[in-house]
């Protein structure tokens, strides 16, 4: 796996067997490609994520907030407790990054000491157990031979990882909760799939298959924001894999682009038509994490995104037709508030957590939110109901993407601006919505508070509501949509006047009135 860490890539494969976002990170691309029409065909609706890793070993700073630094990280009562709470959250799936590291292992080896307590139960043993309470099934590790940064080049690198799947299968084959197995072939589509990668890919299959026939394998490489999808010999080194399901990763955590969104749309789809045509299952892993300090920095921790770019990361996969979503980080990113073991960054991982599960569970602005990104949210208001020209495009139905030069946002500059709309007739105003970008690096924001005025005649306005603009501050390098709903207004009016304060550059594409989910 390449990286951009000062780590130079150790051997040909790329297949480190190393922490998921690492391989995800390598590279950039900071084409600013706008994309002017989606064509995608539009999900009816977006899935919930059902998977995620469980990663054992602190290994760096990156683990900060998801792994105990300089405690027992060994107990199997904190990872019976996250496993309860990942189930929760709808979590079916879970794959262990790794079930040793240094040369000891987190289960009751015979060919490695033990990194436990011998009087408790191993970590996997919990996990394992703890699954198997609540039907969810577990993806098992090969790895680590040595430690993250495993090279599967070296021969007894290898060598370890068959010994460990081998003394795996003699343990667990049996256990109700145990699936399939996680290939760490972690290689780039760049710009295909390398055949010394379909090899290693095949071999490890091979053995999986040969010591447990029923088990499903699974990969999650990298790089679909540098892939060829045209080149012929794309989709043949793809056809030629043995794997049950390929997790790809979607890079937007890892910044693959300046603004990754709009690209990847395009990119899942292309890869949805290739596996049309494959007998293999196509996953999204979704990236949940964004970056405290540099970004693809062993010496920064991951630390949650918003909501709102995560949501539009859920929705882009499941315009694509995914067959599941993942991600390789959801414990200490999206922690429970109540949970007894919180790993997560103080207070904005009880906040993903919160929005996430008011998703979930149909809250109405987020659904409302979520009709926005697949293009499926009505509006009253026409353009002819605003007077100045330029902000007409602000009532046309046209959304924009998590762009900066998507020319589908109407931008205000510093000050104070005022929108008015005329209804052309007295109308029940029940709810508005507006939506605008948030992208701190060119100090593009939303206004800190949004004022809603009515009017019978155009010249006495009366404040009808002045909501806030959410607030996020984990906003160094992403871009994504925020929205401000109003809601159950319950006012008969003509005119409408929407009126803000912009301390920074604000960009708005559309405002809905009386929005609703078609």
């Amino acid at each position: 796996m390449k990286r951009n860490l000062g780590v130079r890539m150790l051997g040909v494969l790329g297949v480190l067997v190393t922490f998921l976002i690492i391989s995800a990170c390598a590279g950039s691309n900071t084409s600013n490609e706008v994309k002017e029409v989606n064509t995608l065909k539009l999900a009816s609706t977006v899935q919930p994520i059902t998977g995620t890793w469980i990663n054992l070993a602190y290994k760096d700073v990156r683990n900060k907030y998801t792994n105990p630094q300089n405690f027992d990280n060994t107990d199997p009562k904190l990872w019976e407790a996250k496993v309860r709470e990942l189930a929760d959250m709808g979590i079916e799936y879970l794959v262990f990054m790794e079930v040793a590291n240094e040369g000891k292992s987190f289960y009751p080896s015979k060919i490695m000491p033990w990194l436990y307590n011998k009087d408790m139960k191993s970590p996997v043993d919990a996990i394992l157990d703890e699954a198997a309470k609540h039907d969810v099934k577990v993806f098992m590790s090969t790895g680590w031979a040595k430690d993250q940064d495993d090279n599967l080049l070296d021969p007894a690198i290898k060598e370890r990882q068959l010994q460990i799947m081998e003394e795996l299968a003699s343990i667990y084959k049996n256990h109700k909760a145990f699936y399939g197995w996680y290939l760490p072939v972690e290689d780039c589509l760049c710009p295909i799939f390398a055949e010394h990668a379909v090899q290693s890919v095949n071999a490890l299959t091979e053995k999986a298959k040969a010591l447990t026939p029923d088990k499903k394998t699974l990969i999650s490489p990298y790089g679909i924001g540098l892939s060829e999808f045209d080149n012929p010999d794309y989709e043949k080194q793809m056809s030629k894999l043995k794997v049950d399901i390929i997790a790809y990763q979607d890079e937007v955590g890892c910044l693959r682009d300046k603004f990754t969104l709009p690209r990847l749309k395009k990119n899942w789809q292309r890869m949805r038509d290739i596996h049309n045509r494959l007998n293999i299952e196509m996953w999204a892993n979704c990236e949940t994490f964004t970056w405290e300090e540099g970004t693809n920095d062993r010496q920064s921790a991951l630390i949650p995104a918003a909501y709102s770019r995560l949501l539009s990361q859920q929705a882009a996969a499941s315009v694509a037709g995914v067959d599941r979503i993942i991600s390789f980080m959801f414990g200490g990113i999206i922690e429970n508030p109540k949970s007894s073991y919180q790993l997560g960054q103080p207070v904005w991982s009880n906040d993903l957590y919160n929005n996430y599960m008011a998703w979930k569970n149909g809250d109405t602005y987020w659904k409302l939110f979520e009709a926005t990104l697949l293009e499926k949210l009505s509006n009253v208001a026409s353009p002819e109901m605003i007077a100045e020209f330029g902000y007409k495009a602000l009532l046309d139905g046209q959304v924009a993407e998590e762009n900066s030069k998507d020319n589908r946002w109407v931008k205000f500059e510093q000050g104070h601006h005022e929108i008015l709309i005329d209804l052309q007739k007295m109308t029940s105003l029940q709810d508005i919505m507006i939506r605008t970008l948030n992208y701190n690096p060119e100090k593009i924001a939303p206004p800190l508070k949004v004022y809603i005025y009515v009017s019978e005649d155009g010249r006495n306005y009366s404040l009808l509501s002045i909501k806030d603009a959410p607030y996020f501050p984990n906003n160094k390098y992403d871009a994504w949509i925020d929205g401000v709903l109003f809601e159950k207004l319950n006012e008969n009016a003509h005119y409408v006047k929407v009126a803000f304060d912009a301390p920074e550059k604000v960009y708005m594409d559309e405002i809905f009135i009386n929005p609703a989910a078609q």
